[in-house]
């Protein structure tokens, strides 16, 4: 299906300020099913998947008025479903101590064992020193595979400033994880 126009989603979102259900309606019926794909290619749930969509959709009905028309409609509704998908992300990563239990038994000593717990550690205290655009930019890349021109649309940047993020946040990591295990 081809991109509405900025023209049409002004007026969509103008009515949906107007709390008029049915434009509720047409957003979901052209949005939807982008938001779900996008959400489920992350999250790998179905019903992580529709929640997504539900509480992405629901957002722009509390606050259509935030979108000013600078980009296309579908990348502000793809930005509002990634803070979304974050979210439900950031939840589901269990806790440094959690992680120390879940070690495998098979381990081949309490030393290599530490040592790998010190390890994510320093990983996980080095990727907070990140700021939060390239925390995110490493995220998409590394853990859900994302291509640069994608994560670019998400950003809301172009694909030049993802690659400036990603090279910016290795560095930076780099130098963080050289103080801490080097």
């Amino acid at each position: 299906m081809k991109e509405p126009d900025n023209e049409w989603a002004m007026q969509m979102l103008a009515r949906v300020g107007r709390r008029d259900e049915s434009a509720l309606r047409e957003l979901h019926r052209v949005y939807a099913r982008r938001i779900y794909a996008f959400a489920l290619n992350r999250l790998h749930d179905e019903g992580e998947a529709e929640a997504v969509v539900t509480d992405t959709l629901w957002e722009v009905w509390k606050q259509p008025h935030r979108f000013h028309g600078g980009s296309k409609l579908s990348t502000w509704i793809l930005g509002i479903a990634r803070y979304k998908l974050l979210n439900l992300l950031r939840d589901r990563m269990p806790a440094t101590d959690e992680l120390d239990e879940e070690m495998p038994a098979d381990e081949p000593g309490p030393f290599d064992a530490r040592l790998a717990t010190e390890h994510r550690q320093a990983i996980l205290a080095c990727l907070e020193t990140l700021s939060s655009v390239h925390r995110e930019c490493l995220q998409m890349v590394f853990f859900q595979e994302l291509p640069l021109a994608e994560i670019a649309q998400v950003q809301g940047c172009p694909e030049n400033t993802v690659k400036t993020r990603l090279f910016h946040a290795r560095q930076n990591m780099k130098k963080c994880l050289d103080g801490k295990i080097g």
